[in-house]
């Protein structure tokens, strides 16, 4: 028997390769938007990246950070004041581990060793998506450190505005710094404005850092304080306008070296620290010094005003300044 098709089957036939060459081609279109959307996710994954120059070179960041460890007490600080809680600091270099004023902040966070000598495999443990180093304490170690996270470093240890910046920029967060730091710059015009109308002829003072340790005693110069202090208007004496962070002065007979309206001292509570500072202000050379003679000598809280070096511990600077000259905040 011939085999043949009648035209209902021809039709019918013809229907179902039509159905079946739409299918197909759907199909294609399916694979090729589905190829075009995975395209277009990789495109805009790749295009979440972003690069952060810093102090030891341009680093890249794929995504926005969650998991950061902070290797100075400026970093540490400043995390903070993003109102990051960091999953790894360094230990303070006194009020061990972490300092009074962040222990509230930083309560539980794991210690991954000295800021001059942070652990390596303890930040790699943590498995960190940032690491804030600075090229003054790290610069031998970073490229260990990159080896680990993404690490971005400031150029010195006390430069918190520098940090503010860096960091809001690692954390993708600069609108942020730049709220945190206009806010420190409208408190430094404010406290500056009402010295000026309180001391009148007398403002600006000429002020003196003065540290003492067991062996020596410090003029600080271009130091954490005393940025802070001549963005507020303070000068420092002539023979004190050096770009360096300060001197070392080993020779009682120096003592004028420290001469000014007035002094801001800060020291370390230990035995032979306080001998080696009686030994100095009893020398007759000290007696003869303005601030002294003026009863214009002050002591001031170490962490705050030289080892903490953030954003937090520059505004308490800032408080400090407004209490002493009782200014309203």
């Amino acid at each position: 028997m011939d085999t043949y098709f009648s035209p209902v089957k021809k039709s019918g036939l013809l229907v179902s390769l039509l159905l079946l060459i739409a299918f197909l081609a759907a199909c294609g279109s399916d694979s090729a938007s589905s190829e075009g959307d995975s395209e277009e996710g990789t495109n805009e994954e790749s295009s979440a990246s972003y690069e952060v120059e810093h102090a030891m070179g341009t680093t890249t960041l794929e995504e926005k950070p969650e998991k950061v460890v902070t290797l100075y007490q400026g970093a540490n600080d400043t995390a903070t004041a993003f109102g990051v809680t960091p999953v790894g600091i360094v230990e303070s270099w006194v009020q061990q581990p972490v300092y009074d004023y962040l222990k509230e902040d930083l309560e539980g966070v794991e210690i991954v060793g000295q800021e001059t000598q942070p652990n390596l495999e303890e930040i790699a443990a943590l498995e960190p998506d940032l690491i804030v180093a600075t090229k003054t304490r790290h610069e031998e170690v970073y490229e260990q450190l990159q080896q680990i996270a993404p690490t971005v470093a400031t150029e010195e240890v006390f430069d918190f505005k520098g940090t503010v910046s860096l960091m809001g920029e690692a954390l993708g967060e600069e609108e942020k710094a730049e709220e945190i730091l206009n806010n420190f710059d409208e408190r430094v015009q404010d406290l500056q404005g009402k010295l000026e109308a309180k001391l009148g002829d007398e403002w600006p003072l000429n002020i003196s850092i003065l540290n003492f340790r067991a062996d020596h005693a410090r003029i600080y110069f271009e130091s954490f304080a005393g940025s802070i202090l001549s963005d507020v208007g303070f000068e420092r004496p002539e023979n004190q306008q050096s770009d360096d962070w300060g001197i070392q002065l080993t020779d009682k007979e120096s003592i004028t070296e420290m001469n000014a309206d007035v002094f801001y001292i800060f020291m370390e509570e230990d035995e032979a620290v306080k001998a080696n500072y009686e030994e100095w202000t009893n020398h007759p050379l000290w007696a003869n010094l303005d601030a002294v003679q003026n009863d214009q000598v002050y002591m001031v809280d170490q962490v705050v005003w030289n080892m903490a070096g953030g954003i937090k511990s520059a505004n308490l600077l800032l408080d400090d300044l407004y209490d002493r000259f009782e200014l309203e905040k």
